[in-house]
């Protein structure tokens, strides 16, 4: 019946449609034959679409900068292929992204390039990272960053791209280059390259000290505070030099500055190397007890979006077990012009 009706229906639309011109009658002989990858070719535009450019860099940035949450859509830990490319992955509860300015020193449109301060609006938790982030605005715009620890609602902070003769005094949540940071300051959201953003001490209780010169000592033995909220190791005077640690948490330790460079010792002990113009946060990131949280349950896991491994039984390999092993040698990204050896 279902048949019929569509019948019925199809020859109404052609009584219905106006008559037109006759089109040519095709040219007598056999149709023109096409080559195979033209057909080809005709067959894939048909079904599917044009492959994406993976050359050109602004496929990824077309989205504008926006303080409101962003849809996200699971992956499950699979590519654009449809393969698992990450197992464990899947499921969990819906997440907004919201875009996070790792630069702090980005300045506004046709703005002169001297320091300005921003407040901290709102201080809140953040689905996609360990750490706490900060709404702040300034001038004619807002816009999300990586929170300090005793970061608050109010609070305002200075940005700066000047290295004075003489260290600053900063606070906590402000930017400054390293060169103009003192010996002994506690940092996070460190850049790898000027202007490139923070790479680097970015997750939840991160941080990395400074470890003190002879002029740091002079200057806490006439009780001058570089940075608050430190704990100075009681030592003697001969011994140089002594060690400034943060109240609580773990922090590295930035052992000095060099022609120019800054050499930080990042949580995982390991040393780097930075030029000096490299902005840096002072202070360390918020939510300091990540770590030590309890889960409780498997069902939290799947909260997060973590699916369980098999139970079968895996032979463990080289990983299990403690190993004291040699840090590795000294990242570095200052390329230093190498001297001729001497004859």
């Amino acid at each position: 019946m279902a048949a019929g009706l569509c019948r019925a229906f199809g020859a109404l639309l052609l009584s219905a449609a106006p008559r037109c011109a006759r089109l040519p009658a095709p040219p007598p002989g056999p149709p023109p034959c096409l080559p195979r990858g033209a057909l080809v070719a005709a067959r894939r535009g048909l079904g599917g679409s044009a492959p994406r450019c993976t050359t050109d860099p602004l496929w990824k940035c077309r989205v504008k900068y926006t303080v409101r949450p962003v849809g996200m859509k699971k992956t499950g830990g699979r590519d654009h292929t449809g393969r698992i490319r990450v197992r464990g992955i899947g499921g969990g509860h819906k997440r907004r992204y919201r875009m996070i300015d790792f630069q702090r020193l980005r300045y506004e449109e046709e703005a002169p390039p001297q320091p300005f301060s921003e407040k901290v609006i709102n201080v809140r938790y953040d689905p996609c990272r360990s750490a706490d982030i900060a709404l702040v605005a300034g001038g004619n715009r807002k816009r999300w960053i990586i929170a300090t620890e005793n970061m608050q609602p109010g609070d305002i902070i200075k940005n700066s791209s000047h290295i004075g003769r003489m260290a600053v005094s900063a606070n906590e949540g402000d930017a400054y280059p390293l060169g103009a940071l003192p010996v002994g300051t506690l940092i996070c959201n460190l850049e790898s390259h000027p202007g490139k953003g923070a790479q680097y001490i970015r997750a939840a209780g991160r941080s990395a000290a400074q470890r003190a010169t002879a002029g740091a000592l002079r200057s806490v033995q006439h009780g001058v505070a570089l940075t608050a909220g430190w704990d100075t190791l009681s030592c003697c005077v001969g011994q140089l030099p002594p060690l400034l640690l943060p109240a609580a948490g773990t922090c590295g330790v930035l052992l000095r500055k060099v022609n120019g460079t800054a050499i930080v010792q990042l949580p995982s002990k390991r040393h780097m190397q930075v030029l000096e113009t490299c902005v840096a946060t002072v202070g360390r990131v918020s939510n300091v007890n990540h770590n030590k949280r309890v889960i409780g349950k498997a069902g939290r896991n799947r909260w997060l979006g973590k699916r369980p491994h098999t139970g079968l039984w895996h032979r463990k390999g080289g990983w299990a077990g403690r190993k004291i092993k040699p840090l590795p040698p000294m990242k570095s990204y200052v390329n230093l012009p190498r001297v001729p050896a001497q004859e």
